[in-house]
């Protein structure tokens, strides 16, 4: 979401800049920036942004249940989110690749929970999905990604990846 936007959008450009502030060492300050949105979006608000904002917040958490709510609510979003909506952001956006992320970072938080039988279920829906991730390193990353959470869940490994976005924080 790095290229021109479709429309200006203030709610996506403050969620990106809370992002950054995560990326950046910034965990608390990112939380609390996206707290603050999410009190103003609602739990029924924009779907984009719903999505989009509770993407980000569960790779602020360290604890594999509070990650598990908020990839719930990014997953919930994305269900009633259409690719109209998305493409007004960004005209290459199609919703269904988001899924194959989404699913994962279920599974992922599942499987740390120990959770092992309904981690599999999501990372087989990632894995379903996967044939939607864009050509590239993003694509690359995520099919990546599938596979070592399916091999963990397979060796019923909790321990937190070195690869998952929050793991610096």
């Amino acid at each position: 979401m790095t290229e021109s936007a479709a429309t200006s959008d203030l709610t996506m450009e403050a969620i990106g800049n809370a992002a950054a502030l995560g990326r950046q060492g910034e965990q608390e300050s990112a939380r609390r920036n996206l707290l603050a949105i999410w009190q103003q979006i609602g739990p029924v608000g924009d779907p984009l942004h719903r999505c989009t904002l509770a993407h980000y917040m569960a790779d602020l958490h360290q604890e594999p249940a509070e990650a598990l709510i908020w990839d719930i609510r990014a997953l919930d979003a994305a269900d009633s989110l259409t690719d109209d909506r998305a493409q007004q952001h960004h005209a290459s956006l199609q919703v269904a690749g988001f899924y194959p992320s989404l699913y994962l970072n279920i599974a992922d938080n599942l499987r740390r929970l120990s959770a092992f039988e309904v981690a599999a279920k999501y990372i087989i829906n990632a894995k379903q999905h996967s044939s939607a991730l864009p050509e590239g390193p993003y694509g690359a990353t995520i099919l990546e990604a599938i596979c070592e959470v399916h091999r963990a869940i397979d060796n019923r490994d909790t321990v937190r990846r070195d690869s998952d976005p929050g793991a610096a924080g």
